[in-house]
């Protein structure tokens, strides 16, 4: 019988700070920030109702762009249907430095996914559980087909009230065995603690808050950033 491959241990490198813009506030804050985060989000099914308004300030953003317009089942706002969703993101395209798609909604933007490339946008596939935390296996069998799928990042945000569920996510986080780069936090009583530890432990994006937190556990960017200060992070 041949001897099975060694799982590898994730390489540690630097995380980077993903600063979400979700409102006309978050948009204002991030135009005029003297230390801005690494990247910023744009969160297009929230900015929907304001997408003139961005499109016009989107150029005083001084980071690069993760687009994204999220699944309803995911935490998505406004209820957009797949159309709608696929509209913004094309909108938006020109600015993206990386486009989030969730895993589940990789068959219908196929399309839309396909032409990264010819782009030079990268492709983030997504997990959002905001309920509970899946198991290890589970989050390891969901990131190889994210990683069939042609995605540069696998992001996983699961519910971490327990130290139960983040110890899965430390589980994940420490074995590399779809040989992809991964952004994992949690959400819930533990969140904010989640972002912390999880950057050290190989997460290559930890997202946090400008003006409006958006759900249970997110910091600020700049605590976030003081965090990875103190903790030789930065």
């Amino acid at each position: 019988m041949a001897a099975q491959s060694p799982v590898k241990t994730r390489q540690k490198q630097r995380c980077q700070i993903v600063g979400v813009i979700a409102t006309s506030a978050d948009l204002a804050v991030a135009a005029g920030m003297p230390e801005p985060p690494d990247i910023f989000e744009l969160r297009l099914d929230h900015l929907f109702p304001i997408q003139d308004e961005l499109e016009r300030k989107i150029s005083s953003l001084r980071a690069p762009l993760i687009a994204t317009a999220r699944h309803p089942a995911e935490g998505g706002a406004n209820t957009l249907a797949a159309a709608r969703r696929r509209e913004l993101l094309s909108r938006f395209l020109p600015h993206a430095r990386y486009v989030d798609v969730e895993l589940r909604s990789a068959e219908s933007f196929h399309a839309l996914l396909t032409s990264l490339p010819h782009r030079n946008i990268a492709r983030i596939l997504s997990l959002h559980d905001f309920d509970s935390t899946p198991t290890p296996r589970s989050l390891h069998a969901k990131a190889r087909i994210a990683k069939s799928l042609g995605a540069a990042i696998f992001k996983v945000a699961t519910r971490t009230d327990t130290a139960a569920q983040l110890a899965r996510l430390l589980e994940f986080i420490s074995h590399d065995e779809a040989d992809l780069a991964v952004s994992v936090m949690g959400v819930g009583q533990l969140g904010a603690l989640s972002r912390v530890v999880l950057a050290g432990c190989g997460s290559t994006m930890a997202y946090a808050t400008l003006a409006d937190r958006q759900v249970e556990g997110q910091l600020s960017v700049s605590q976030l950033q003081d965090s990875f200060r103190i903790l030789g992070l930065r």
